[in-house]
């Protein structure tokens, strides 16, 4: 009997340690090259694009569009994953990838773990979820949401007023979120959080609003901390709430604002004070160049140097100063030398005359 139980626990614990996943499907040669993607998403907020730094495996499709991914190396816990294929060149891979885009490329997103068996449709196409073959209930659960998602679409564009917007917010965001729980796994309604906070999303407005009293959302994060309390999705989420939060809440709006008009005075004031400082300062550096450049000056130069500025003439200055026009000339010319000048003109500007 001790052999027996110790035969099945080694069979046990062996699976878990070898156990492989298996996710096959099919690709329309003819639309796409035979390269296949598997990428796993640890930031919900890159589900959309190709990201280089998220693929894990490829494959290669044979002749028939088959393709398989086999392996150990997944999750035990349930993660994202993405399968993608595209058309752009690999050399050129770089460019046509720049920033996760790929013009023409098709992708599916779902759920699993390290021991699903997974068949996908042929060519990745708006398939209904109903084609996808698992042995995980939950794979598909993106996809029913995403075709919820069409028919929000559809409501939104029958009538483009703000009234129409305003209704279709209230019942969509309730449509999707009550959908999301209902299937019983807080990833998909991470998935549609994701969407419904997406901040280049005309959403994200009213989520703000939906955040004030909807206690949806902390209901969500103690799913997510019931189901997945040591996963990056959850560590991302709790963050964003709180800041979110923050954002909304009333107190912290006045505190905002409190803060930025004190600091908006203090700049203006301390500007005009520096702008004070250094008028003061070249006015102070003028009068100190002045007295520094006249200090230079023998007294009779000065005198002459104070006749010039006052537009007179040698003449004038010679007659004022009792002495002979060559006299004067030589005190210019002094004048000029020490002071670094060369005609009236530039004297008159640098004593501001």
């Amino acid at each position: 009997m001790k052999n027996f139980i110790y035969i099945i626990a080694f069979l046990y614990f062996g699976n878990l340690s070898f156990a492989q996943h298996r996710f096959n499907g099919h690709i329309d040669n003819d639309q796409w090259q035979n390269q296949v993607f598997l990428s796993v998403i640890d930031d919900y907020r890159t589900l959309e694009g190709i990201n280089d730094e998220q693929i894990i495996n490829k494959t290669i499709a044979d002749s028939t569009g088959y393709f398989q991914f086999t392996g150990n190396q997944l999750e035990s816990e349930q993660h994202i994953y993405k399968l993608h294929v595209d058309n752009c060149s690999s050399l050129n891979q770089g460019s046509n990838h720049f920033e996760g885009h790929c013009s023409d490329s098709k992708d599916i997103l779902f759920i699993a773990k390290s021991t699903d068996t997974i068949t996908f449709p042929l060519s990745f196409e708006a398939e209904m979820f109903c084609d996808i073959v698992s042995t995980n209930p939950k794979t598909a659960t993106f996809i029913k949401v995403d075709s919820l998602k069409e028919e929000m679409k559809f409501a939104y564009s029958e009538f483009r007023s703000k009234a129409n917007r305003d209704l279709n917010n209230k019942k969509w965001f309730k449509t999707l979120q009550d959908f999301g729980q209902n299937l019983n796994e807080p990833l998909a309604e991470l998935y549609i959080y994701a969407f419904l906070s997406d901040r280049g999303n005309q959403l994200h407005h009213y989520y703000l609003e939906d955040l004030k009293s909807n206690t949806y959302y902390d209901e969500l994060l103690g799913r997510l901390q019931d189901n997945y309390p040591n996963s990056t999705y959850t560590k991302q989420y709790e963050a964003e709430l709180s800041s979110d939060k923050f954002i909304v809440s009333p107190s912290s709006e006045k505190e905002i604002d409190f803060n930025w008009v004190y600091l908006v005075i203090g700049l203006l004031i301390a500007s005009v004070l520096l702008n004070l400082w250094f008028v003061f300062s070249a006015k102070r550096r003028k009068i100190n160049q002045h007295i520094e450049a006249k200090e230079q000056l023998t007294k009779q130069e000065q005198k002459v140097l104070d006749l010039l500025l006052n537009d007179n003439s040698n003449k004038d200055i010679a007659e004022t100063l009792f002495v002979s026009v060559s006299t004067v000339k030589t005190h210019v010319n002094n004048i000029y030398k020490k002071l670094n000048v060369n005609s009236r003109d530039e004297l008159k500007l640098l004593f501001n005359r």
